[in-house]
C-alpha cells in the first residue's frame, strides 16, 4: 500500500493542475488550497469576497468530508488574500465554520491568486 492516498471528491472543484484535491497520509490530511470554483461548472463563483469564502469553505468541506473527517479535524491552515483588506471580511466567515478550539493558521496576501481569486484556503486535518 502506498504512503500517500489520494483523496478526490465531485463535491469540489476537480484539481486544474498536477496535483491532488488531497492526500492522506498516515493520520493526516492534507488539502490543496481551495479557490471559489462551483463543483458543477468549474466556473468562478459570482459575488465578492464573502460569496468567494464560502464558496472556499464548502470545497474544502466537501473534501475533508470524502476523506473520513471534517473541518473539526482541521489543525492547521492557510489563508492567501489577493487583498489584505479583505482580511476582516474573511476572517469572520472564515471563523464561523470553525468550533473551538480553532486550527493554528497562517494568512498572508500574495501578489495573484488563480483565477484571480480573491481567496484562497489550504488546511492540514488529523484523522486520529
Amino acid at each position: 500500500m502506498s504512503v500517500r492516498q489520494a483523496v478526490t471528491s465531485p463535491d469540489a472543484p476537480a484539481a486544474i493542475g498536477p496535483y491532488s484535491q488531497a492526500i492522506k497520509a498516515g493520520p493526516f490530511v492534507f488539502v490543496s488550497g481551495q479557490i471559489p470554483l462551483d463543483p458543477g461548472s468549474g466556473q468562478m463563483v459570482a459575488g465578492d469576497v464573502s460569496v468567494q469564502t464560502h464558496r472556499v469553505m464548502q470545497n474544502l468541506h466537501a473534501v475533508l468530508e470524502a476523506a473520513g473527517c471534517s473541518l473539526d479535524n482541521v489543525v492547521r491552515s492557510t489563508i492567501f488574500l489577493a487583498d489584505l483588506n479583505d482580511f476582516s471580511t474573511v476572517n469572520e466567515i472564515y471563523g464561523g465554520y470553525f468550533t473551538a478550539p480553532a486550527p493554528a493558521r497562517a494568512t498572508v496576501q500574495v501578489a495573484r491568486l488563480p483565477r484571480d481569486a480573491r481567496v484562497e484556503i489550504d488546511v492540514v486535518a488529523y484523522l486520529g
